[in-house]
Order: structure tokens, then sequence, then C-alpha cells
């Protein structure tokens, strides 16, 4: 039953990671003006009395009875997932002595679901501020990085110790891969909270160079409103370039690490599977960053690059889970020997 829960954990925050890009990508993270209701209601105001109370109360933001409902549903299942997070570390506590594994990583995961819910609180009280709206995002991959870890955790025992020898050298490539492409995330995140995707439409070039024009100065500053300079000015279009090449930067050596950490991979056996997924993904990923400059950024298109995004990260996570505790493993039964 625990390992049931984390996996649905798991897959749910997975959907949520994906819907949230889905409620940034149609512009609807303001869908509803208020949090944590929608227009002063739990549900999105449909009937004409409803129109009429949220008219008063927001005069300014007209209802648009989509994107409200495409904001809600993100809420329900956030909510959702915290009971889920919620039931996953009551059940790991009352079961610690079966399950003998650390309570401290569910604990954080409630921590963890709780602060998500601050910031989502805050996405919508500060207008969609870029530096909050980034930390949302993090905060999805992060609780869906470490829902991963606990689930392998349950499911791994016995396949891990199947694995042959590890080289501490391919754990070390293992945690930096991961490391490049959470800033890679993380920058992807910047380019979507401040809607700079289409700030070059061109590739591989942007505005027909290979150094455009770029503010990264006022582009990178975190403490700014959207769309708008640390003085208070729009936002120009250099910063936003600016923003987007970097993004592109960041594919690049996201792009080489990642793939030499994946050959390496297939060079052992025993993680050659593993290797498969890295390298597949990758060259799913590349290809869907590509077609949406290309197509001017179409939804499906971009809230896929979202989710494989998500879904790179899972992979390696898995992969780095399997290398670390294969060496931990190996550490142990150097221990066990000399103990003996």
């Amino acid at each position: 039953m625990y390992r049931r829960l984390i996996l649905f954990a798991t897959a749910l925050t997975f959907g949520i990671v994906v819907l949230g890009a889905f409620v940034r990508l149609s512009d609807a993270g303001l869908g509803c003006p208020d949090w944590p209701g929608c227009y002063g209601q739990l549900l999105v105001p449909v009937e004409a009395h409803e129109l009429a109370a949220a008219a008063v109360k927001f005069p300014s933001q007209p209802v648009e009875v989509k994107k409200g409902w495409i904001e809600m549903l993100h809420r329900y299942f956030a909510s959702s997932l915290g009971l889920v997070i919620l039931a996953v570390a009551f059940t790991a506590w009352l079961k610690r002595r079966e399950l003998r594994q650390p309570l401290g990583l569910p604990i954080f995961l409630i921590v963890l679901v709780i602060f998500q819910g601050m910031l989502g609180m805050w996405t919508v009280t500060l207008k969609l501020y870029p530096a909050v709206v980034t930390a949302h995002l993090l905060g999805g991959m992060t609780t869906l990085s470490l829902l991963t870890w606990l689930l392998m955790r349950q499911t791994d025992r016995q396949a891990r110790n199947h694995i042959g020898h590890i080289s501490t050298s391919l754990t070390m490539l293992g945690a930096v891969a991961l490391g490049v492409l959470a800033l890679q995330i993380l920058l992807g995140g910047w380019v979507s909270t401040n809607y700079a995707a289409l700030a070059c439409t061109d590739f591989p070039r942007c505005h027909g160079s290979w150094a455009p024009a770029a503010d990264f100065a006022n582009g990178f500053y975190p403490l700014r409103e959207l769309g708008r300079a640390p003085n208070g000015d729009l936002l120009h279009l250099d910063a936003l370039t600016g923003i987007h090449w970097m993004h592109r930067v960041g594919a690049l050596i996201t792009f080489c690490v990642v793939g030499l950490f994946a050959i390496v991979l297939l060079l052992h056996r025993e993680m050659l599977r593993y290797g498969l997924f890295i390298v597949t993904a990758l060259a799913v990923q590349l290809s869907l960053g590509i077609a949406n400059v290309l197509l001017s950024l179409p939804l499906p298109l971009a809230v896929a690059h979202n989710a494989g995004a998500a879904l790179l990260l899972v992979i390696l996570v898995a992969t780095n889970y399997r290398i670390h505790h294969k060496v931990n493993t190996r550490i142990s039964d150097h221990v066990d020997f000399l103990r003996s």
C-alpha cells in the first residue's frame, strides 16, 4: 500500500506539473484573481447572479470561465496531492518498523507541499511575479524528484544488487548531469514566466545573429514585476532576448553533459536501458524545443516541452538513485567484510 501511495503521488505530481505548464502557457494564471477560491467562490462563477457578484468584487477583471476552470482544476489537483503526501508520511510513520526507512524525506515532503501552496497563493496575489512563479515551478519539479527518489527506495531494493561495478567517476558524472538539468529547468522556467519563448523566432541564430543584442542585467534581475525593468519601465526586447538566448546556450550545455552521461551508461551492460531512456528523452526534448521556435510556440508542443523536461528529470533521478545506492551497497559490503 505504501508503495502504491508513493506511485500515485508521483504520477499525480507529474500530471500537476504538466497542468501547471498548461495554465501558464494558456495565460490562465490569473483566471481567478483571488485565492483559494475563484471570484470569492469555491467554483468558477457561471450563473448570471454569480457573474454579477464577481463583477462587483472585481470590476477590473471580468470573468473568463474557461481560464477560471483551468486555474481551479490545477488548484484542486494540487490540494489532492497535499492529502496524498500527508497519507504517505503518515503511513511511513505508522509502518516505520516494517519499512525500516528514514522518515525525514516523507516529512520534508509535507513541508515542501505546504510551501508550494503558499507560492501558489503568492503567484495570484502578486500578479504573476516572475521570481515567485519560477520558484513555484521549481518547487513542483523538486517535489516530483523527491517522490521519484522515495519510489525508487521502495521498488529498487532487489534490482540494485544485480548491478555490476560502478565507478565513483560515474557517480560524480551522474550528479553533474542532474545538476546541469536542474539549472536548465530553472532557465526554462524563467523563459516561460517572462513570456520570452518567442523573443527569438529563428533557429539556430537569434535575430539573424550568433551574438544577438541582449540585456542580461535587466532580463535576469530577480526582484522585478512581470514585463517591467527594475526601475519600473517596460522590459525591453533585448532583455527578453537575453533570457531566451541563455536558455538556448543552456540547452546546448545540457545536451553535451547529459548526452555524455548517457553514452557512458550505454557502456555498462547493467545500466544500458537507463542510457537508452536518457538518449531518447533528450532527443525528443531537443526536437520539441526547436519545433516550438520554428512553429511559433503552438500550445500542445509547448506543454509537451514542459512534460519532456519533467520526464527527463524523473529518468535522471532514478538513474542517480541506482548508481548512488549501488556504490553505497558496495561500501557497506566492504565495511561488513572488515568487521568480520
